[in-house]
């Protein structure tokens, strides 16, 4: 049912009270209009304020051509729900003076008017009627970019609701504003309805810009982010942070990576160091003097055994007769040329 749909049926219950008996929404307290978003609970309370003999407390839902009861409740019968409402509808307060009923997570199935009948005897029913009006809103986009204009920040907000929403861009310094505000709408495939709205802003110092949405008189959504200031001396006339504002879950995934990256780093770093390690140690293990390398033989020499070695060295000393020192080899080791010089004691003569 449509919104306008709803506001002619609200003003007919209202003002057509001859309809459904006397005293309508008189002597019942209730609200004439409920708003819920998407998805909540929507609760519905009317109170009977005269006393009455009320035998029945009955809510009813009201269709195109005709009225469909919802639930129930008599002190003979307890509490009723239509079998059609059961996962849907609940009492919240039972009583023949005092009703109230919750439509749990409304749809835009659930949006229309409802009747609350107090049942009275022997006077018939008092009734009173309640409009939902079920509405869509997605949290608002709050977007910052540079803009062509070294000394200017394009700030855009974009909200999509059912009806379509109102988009509110603030900016909290006294002394800023924006300029050149442009809005579009898009309607979308599923009924709901996106605004966007932009505009400029200069600043050269940093400044907090607020984006507000609401739908119909519920209670409005908003976002804060902080622009970043501008620089005369940068190159493009906007300091280091005045680029896209990087929503923080995006940030924390380039946290991730880098970390990660870091971690990988340092793993292959501490393998070089290891192949590098190693490759010394090879490399130096080859340049030693090989005879430094050797493993000594350890003597196998038992006594009374004479080793092959020692047994050739024993031959070869006997093979060699021994040789006289060059002192002992003179004239005393010849004893024919001594006996030539000293036989007879004769001197020596020449002839």
């Amino acid at each position: 049912m449509q919104h306008g749909g709803n506001l002619v049926l609200m003003l007919f219950l209202l003002t057509c009270g001859g309809s459904f008996q006397k005293g309508l929404a008189e002597p019942i307290k209730t609200e004439k209009s409920v708003l819920a978003a998407e998805g909540e609970d929507a609760p519905l309370s009317c109170q009977l304020l005269e006393t009455k003999d009320v035998q029945q407390v009955t809510w009813q839902k009201v269709l195109e051509t005709t009225e469909k009861n919802i639930c129930t409740y008599s002190e003979y019968f307890g509490e009723t729900v239509d079998p059609d409402f059961k996962e849907k509808v609940q009492f919240t307060e039972v009583g023949l003076q005092k009703s109230s009923i919750v439509i749990k997570s409304v749809t835009e199935q659930d949006e229309g008017c409802y009747l609350c009948l107090f049942n009275i005897y022997p006077d018939g029913a008092l009734t009173a009627g309640t409009c939902l009006n079920v509405y869509e809103l997605h949290e608002p986009i709050l977007d910052v970019r540079k803009s062509n204009s070294p000394a200017e920040s394009v700030v855009s907000c974009s909200a999509t609701g059912r009806p379509a929403p109102s988009v509110t861009l603030t900016v909290l310094h006294q002394n800023l504003s924006f300029s050149q505000y442009t809005s579009t709408s898009v309607t979308n495939s599923n009924g709901t309805v996106t605004i966007t709205t932009t505009a400029l802003l200069s600043a050269f110092s940093s400044t907090e810009v607020g984006c507000s949405v609401s739908v119909l008189s519920a209670a409005p959504r908003e976002l804060l982010v902080t622009v970043p200031g501008l620089t005369e001396t940068s190159e493009d006339g906007l300091d280091e942070q005045s680029g896209l504002i990087i929503d923080k879950r995006q940030e924390s995934k380039y946290l991730i990576f880098n970390s990660i990256l870091v971690v990988v780093f340092l793993i292959l770093a501490c393998l070089c160091g290891l192949a590098i390690t190693a490759h010394w140690k090879h490399k130096k293990g080859k340049n030693r003097d090989p005879e430094k390398n050797k493993t000594p033989l350890k003597s196998t020499h038992i006594p009374g055994i004479k080793t092959p070695i020692m047994t050739t060295r024993n031959e070869i000393r006997q093979r060699i007769p021994a040789r006289k020192s060059p002192e002992k080899y003179s004239i005393e080791g010849s004893p024919s040329v001594s006996k030539k010089l000293f036989d007879d004691d004769k001197p020596y003569s020449s002839t």
